[in-house]
């Protein structure tokens, strides 16, 4: 069966290496001794995972890049049919943010915006945001963003669910895509899917074995058309994340509408 992984990197060193994720490779049991990993690792971890298409995200912070625009567009020029881009850009310029957007929607086929929030220590709602929420509307991608406990030594204030609800109510016709599931506030990110037709949940950084029963139910019954699957990759390997999965038991429309057919309706892929 097809996979599409909505949230993964190909780490740069300066990504990989940066003092934000220490704690976080603490936690996955991985050394914090610096780290390097090549494209052609990255494309045998996905095709060893099944993912047919990964959505290769670009990271801004206020302290630069961690992994370009130009960086990712590398990575799908060497692997067109395995790569697609979100963008990232520096929401303390919005002009040249929504340029940026523009440019590489437009003229790379990026498939849409990627915020990670606590890295700013700005939720959703922030004005710098706003701009580039019209932009994605106006072209017609999604944003996506991080949504429960953040594992980086940095605040889980920015992800609460209930600042998706105000720019859902703000921007009614923008796709947005809430990575990490919400946990641990899964019950609330459900009901904000559940609220609006254009709030979607992607499982990036769990494993299925911890899948919060509440997702899993909602996945089966009316979530179907609204949860994507994703690794966090490289956190997590694809290989092992589909070695989970027969444990969900889940039936063979929502196999495919988790796993491929939402991602490709939601990003146009």
């Amino acid at each position: 069966m097809m996979v599409i992984d909505v949230w993964a990197q190909h780490p740069t060193s300066r990504f990989i290496n940066h003092p934000c994720f220490d704690s976080l490779k603490r936690w996955i049991g991985q050394s914090t001794q610096d780290l390097e990993i090549p494209l052609g690792a990255t494309v045998t971890a996905m095709e060893s995972g099944g993912v047919k298409k990964a959505l290769l995200a670009a990271w801004y912070g206020p302290q630069g890049d961690l992994i370009s625009n130009e960086e990712v567009k590398d990575c799908i020029d060497e692997h067109p049919d395995l790569f697609a881009g979100l963008a990232s850009v520096d929401l303390r310029d919005p002009v040249k943010a929504v340029k940026t957007l523009r440019k590489y929607v437009t003229q790379h086929d990026f498939k849409g915006l990627r915020i990670v929030q606590w890295l700013w220590e700005k939720p959703c709602t922030d004005p710098l945001y706003y701009p580039l929420l019209a932009e994605c509307v106006l072209l017609d991608v999604p944003v996506c963003l991080q949504v429960g406990l953040t594992g980086p030594l940095c605040t889980s204030n920015t992800g609460l669910p209930s600042h998706i609800e105000r720019i859902a109510l703000d921007f009614p016709q923008l796709k947005i895509v809430c990575g990490h599931i919400g946990a641990p506030w899964q019950a609330e990110m459900i009901a904000y899917a559940r609220k609006f037709p254009n709030v979607y949940i992607d499982t990036s950084a769990y494993l299925p074995k911890r899948y919060p029963q509440e997702l899993v139910e909602y996945m089966k019954k009316d979530g179907k058309k609204k949860v994507m699957y994703g690794s966090n990759f490289p956190m997590l390997l694809p290989v092992k994340i589909m070695a989970q999965l027969e444990a969900l038991e889940l039936d063979e429309e929502t196999r495919r509408c988790f796993l491929y057919e939402n991602a490709q309706r939601v990003f146009k892929l």
